[in-house]
């Protein structure tokens, strides 16, 4: 055996190839950009590893100390070793945290491709240097300048021999060695303090200015002395006229070898604002989803007959939002939530006709028919996985236009994994805590600081608010703490019980503060999902109030339900009254207008009377009664039928009175008969004038049967729920990314397998060119020896690609042969083989 230890990789192409499957697996999961379209070899991988685009996507998804190792990396030496490394990280005197943290985070880098190598030669993939390694246009985030050796590229020999001797090193022949030599000095812990000793105590406030950067400053053409000390030794360098820099070296001996203020190994802790019992919590949120339900219902029941018109840029009006947030007694905000979560789950969208208008879909009344947990589970999962966002409507976009609810410019593919985060993190609290939402912004910027700059008006940041407040909303939180069913709807396990219930009452009050929430959990796939959802249901159903089949009424011509209603019930009511308040009782109110809606729904009097006395607790009082006598006498009286319209009536005397007020001038009313007036004006138009004048008027048909009008409910053709814009392509499964896996070790092994010279050299990576005659004859040699072959073959699409293959047969111009690229038996017309050649022996 061989003590000889493996060559370290020379790109990052070799380093992948080092690797084994499972690791490949999880850098595709992690960027799945990757693998779209899936590399024909680890080269091609490699090369897609280093593109910009998808640098600064995983850059993108590295946690703050991750991109402060990434940042580290960028100003050290390339290649740089860990203890370099360590001591950029954790400075001259040490840090344990950042000792400990730092193996993860450069785990981290070398999952992601972003750094590969031993730990004694790290290198940072070449584009990630690029954009962050410091420059005078793109400031590094460590606030170190350029190095000497970079900031004196072009300073004349002359004036850099006079930097080396003005610090009291030795002249020497080339300006290299001489930059080698200043570099050796800010270097040198002892030499660099010792001359900082001799310092003016004003210069060493200039540098103590700059230390942390930004790294540049301005000067005069005639430098005060403080400057002039330290332009003379190479503490300053001048980059450009009037423009000078702290060197790199001489920052960090300033900052005693620390590439950042303050490393931040450790994710800032989520503390408690409050622990409540978790039955409270659980009865507060069931409350809260059984008034999201009751909202949804009301909004979509006043829209039965047709909702608002659709904007013609697509959307909905202020003035209908509005009229939405008066009719749903809510504000603005939070009507384009509901009528935003009716529309992601499918329950609401626009009918297409010429007039357009949004209503209720087929998969609606299907909602309905489902028990209310179920209805719960299904309005909560699309709130999950929308990347629509209502927090947006009344803003502008990037081109000042105004957002309105159910219109264009609403989606932000971050909404679903900051909602899914957000509640991750309140999942690994104990049963019932609600943390501080100032907490958990900070660990979100802490989990994605390039996506979560250090202030409020971050969209990742006012993502998480929208989505703490619409939890609440929705019922998945009561109380800011995650309620039961809400952790099952994560798929989250069941957490601990703290042991009393606890508020703060003070700015002394300590709460828990929980430095360790669990690791992000995984998406849940869509089997996975319905699992979640009905657990969640299940959890839920016990704690929703049962439907009631009884009501109160009282004196006063109203009826009070006491809590939900039974289906039947509530529609029935919906139609005799009027809903005057809502809350944990809804009241409903009786009128003439109400009971004439009953009556023209070809409902009788003795079955409005049957209704009450059924349901009610209550003896019916007496002036509802009468009120229903009242109007059901006088309903019908008169009828009304397409002349264009005319209205008959067997009392000629209530006709001349009709005819006689002043009112009835509109509707141009003429008598045709004793008992009959024709109008000008259609029946739907003379039905309402008649009744503005305090008449109750029945249609008729054609044959001279009343009419039964019942409200049209109005529903759009059948439509799905919109999509969900993805951020970037989603995540592989674990079928896809097995048979990638393979198709790229199989690709790699065509690409990089020794093989026999031929008479004409292929490069590395080139197809082999054959005539025909030559690729039939090896193919049918290799049928005999069985020898593996390499080939270039071009596909009917032109697209050409290199494949090591073990031919079986070869008859009527096509050969058969296991293709070990593709991992079965294939056959091919040998016109599109572009070339043979045959694979070295110790690779057969």
């Amino acid at each position: 055996m061989s003590d000889e230890k493996p060559a370290a990789p020379r790109s990052l192409a070799e380093a992948l190839r080092a690797r084994d499957d499972a690791f490949l697996a999880a850098l595709l999961r992690s960027r799945p950009d990757l693998i779209t379209p899936v590399p024909t070899d680890l080269t091609q991988l490699a090369t897609r590893a280093g593109t910009r685009a998808s640098v600064v996507r995983a850059l993108e998804r590295l946690d703050r100390f991750a991109l402060q190792t990434a940042e580290a990396l960028a100003v050290a030496a390339d290649p740089a070793t860990y203890d370099e490394l360590l001591g950029l990280m954790a400075g001259d005197d040490g840090d344990p945290a950042v000792a400990a943290a730092l193996p993860r985070a450069l785990g981290t880098l070398r999952g992601q491709a972003l750094v590969w190598g031993g730990d004694d030669r790290l290198r940072l993939v070449r584009t990630a240097r690029e954009l962050l390694a410091p420059s005078p246009q793109h400031p590094s985030p460590t606030g170190l300048g350029p190095t000497v050796q970079e900031a004196t590229a072009g300073m004349s020999p002359g004036r850099i021999q006079e930097l080396v001797t003005t610090v009291g090193l030795p002249s020497t022949h080339d300006s290299v060695s001489a930059v080698a030599s200043l570099t050796a000095l800010f270097t040198d812990r002892e030499r660099m303090a010792a001359l900082l000793a001799e310092a003016p105590a004003d210069s060493l406030d200039v540098l103590n200015r700059l230390v942390w950067g930004p790294p540049y400053g301005q000067v005069t053409p005639y430098p005060a002395p403080r400057l002039r000390w330290l332009l003379d030794r190479g503490l300053l360098l001048p980059t450009a006229p009037g423009t000078v820099v702290l060197p790199r070296e001489v920052a960090l001996h300033l900052r005693q070898g620390r590439a950042h203020r303050t490393p931040e190994p450790v994710p800032p802790p989520v503390e408690a604002a409050a622990v409540h019992r978790p039955q409270a919590v659980d009865a507060t949120a069931a409350g809260q989803a059984h008034t999201a339900l009751a909202t949804v219902e009301e909004l979509l029941k006043n829209w039965d007959e047709g909702g608002p018109n659709v904007l013609r840029a697509g959307g909905l009006s202020v003035r209908d939002l509005k009229r939405t947030a008066v009719a749903l007694d809510v504000s603005e905000p939070v009507a384009a939530f509901w009528v935003e979560l009716a529309y992601a789950a499918g329950l609401l969208a626009s009918d297409g006709e010429a007039d357009e208008r949004y209503a209720a879909t087929p998969a609606y009344d299907e909602w309905l028919e489902k028990p209310a947990a179920e209805r719960w589970a299904q309005l909560a999962q699309a709130w999950l996985a929308a990347t629509r966002t209502p927090g947006l409507v009344g803003g502008r976009d990037a081109k000042d236009r105004a957002l309105s609810a159910l219109g264009p410019g609403l989606d932000r593919s971050a909404a679903p994994e900051v909602r899914h985060r957000v509640l991750t993190l309140l999942a690994g609290l104990p049963e019932g805590t609600a943390p501080s939402r100032e907490s958990v912004l900070a660990r979100l910027r802490w989990e994605r600081p390039l996506r979560s700059p250090q202030r409020d008006d971050d969209l990742r940041s006012r993502l998480a608010r929208w989505a703490l407040s619409e939890a609440e909303l929705l019922g998945i939180t009561g109380r800011g703490a995650l309620s039961a069913h809400g952790r099952a709807l994560l798929g989250a396990p069941p957490a601990k019980t703290p042991e009393k219930e606890t508020e703060p009452t003070g700015p002394g009050d300590k709460l828990p503060v929980h430095h360790h929430p669990p690791a992000p959990l995984e998406p849940l796939s869509p089997a996975e999902q319905a699992t979640a959802a009905a657990a969640a249901a299940r959890i839920l159903a016990p704690l929703l109030p049962e439907p009631l089949d009884h009501l109160l009424l009282q004196a006063d011509l109203t009826a009070v339900a006491p809590g939900p209603l039974e289906r039947p019930l509530a529609d029935m009511l919906g139609v005799l009254a009027d809903v005057e308040s809502k809350g944990g009782a809804t009241v409903y109110r009786f009128t003439p207008a109400s009971v004439r809606r009953a009556l023209d729904a070809g409902r009788t009097a003795a079955d409005l009377h049957a209704f009450l006395a059924a349901h009610s607790r209550t003896p019916v009082p007496q002036p509802l009664t009468y009120l229903i006598d009242d109007v059901a006498r006088r309903h019908g009286h008169l009828r009304v039928g397409a002349a264009s319209a005319y209205v008959r009536c067997d009392d000629d005397a209530l006709l001349n009175e009709i005819l006689a007020d002043k009112r009835s001038a509109a509707l141009r009313l003429r008598r045709l008969a004793p008992t009959v007036l024709a109008a000008q004006s259609d029946p739907a138009t003379l039905l309402e004038g008649l009744r503005a004048m305090g008449y109750a008027p029945a249609a008729e048909s054609a044959e001279g049967d009343v009419l039964i009008t019942r409200a049209r409910a109005h529903r759009t053709p059948p439509r799905t729920a919109p999509e969900p814009v993805p951020d970037g392509p989603p995540p592989p499964d674990a079928t896809l990314l097995s048979a990638a896996i393979r198709a790229i070790r199989a690709g790699d092994l065509a690409s990089t397998a020794p093989r026999k010279p031929t008479v004409a050299p292929v490069a590395d990576g080139e197809l082999p060119r054959t005539n025909s005659a030559e690729t039939l004859a090896t193919m049918q040699a290799a049928v005999l020896t069985g020898q593996a072959l390499w080939i270039g073959y071009v596909n009917a699409e032109g697209a050409a690609s290199q494949r090591v293959i073990a031919p079986i047969r070869v008859e009527g111009g096509f050969v058969t042969a296991y293709d070990h690229t593709a991992d079965e038996v294939r056959t091919y017309p040998l016109h599109r083989v572009t070339g043979v050649a045959e694979l070295a022996d110790d690779q057969i």
